[in-house]
């Protein structure tokens, strides 16, 4: 199964209750935090919703 590196770039102040509790979900909880995830269509889905506030790349 494919693994993605998933880090926080930009902040979560401002935005949606649904945001910020998906952020939370990812583990992501400050600026700057990188966490790895399997991409799991569940995983995925949560970074589409936030993908304007991390940046995602593909673990080999």
């Amino acid at each position: 199964m494919k693994r993605i590196r998933v880090k926080q770039v930009r902040s979560q102040i401002r935005r949606p209750k649904n945001q910020k509790l998906t952020l939370e979900a990812l583990g992501l909880r400050k600026m700057n935090q990188v966490v790895e995830h399997d991409a799991t269509p569940t995983i995925l889905g949560m970074v589409k919703t936030v993908n304007h506030l991390i940046s995602v790349e593909e673990i080999n």
